[in-house]
């Protein structure tokens, strides 16, 4: 599993990268990374075969810890995958917005 910075995230979403969130869904509609999917690590097993095989995938979490076990797996199904260092609270704390509710 490989991890990104936040300045190589911030490149790949602005290029519309895919995102996948895998906090709770509590925690996501508090604030998440705008176009962000919400996949709770716990249902990314049976949700890989929804995930695209071409391109990278980025995997985020509150601060990086979740989205380091869910790249992981997503790599063990063949999904170029990298989750992102500092998670969606580096990203607030770069200034970016966040997205509040249940929409990507």
């Amino acid at each position: 599993m490989r991890e990104v910075d936040m300045a190589t995230f911030s490149a790949a979403h602005a290029d519309g990268a895919t995102v996948i969130d895998v906090r709770e869904p509590v925690e996501y509609v508090g604030g998440h990374v705008p176009g962000a999917r919400c996949i709770p690590l716990g249902h990314l097993p049976t949700s890989i075969r929804d995930l695209p095989r071409r391109g990278t995938v980025y995997v985020i979490c509150a601060s990086g810890n979740r989205s380091q076990v869910g790249a992981e797996l997503l790599e063990r199904a063949g999904i170029d995958a990298r989750s992102v260092a500092g998670g969606t609270a580096a990203w607030a704390r770069a200034g970016r917005s966040l997205t509040q509710g249940s929409r990507a």
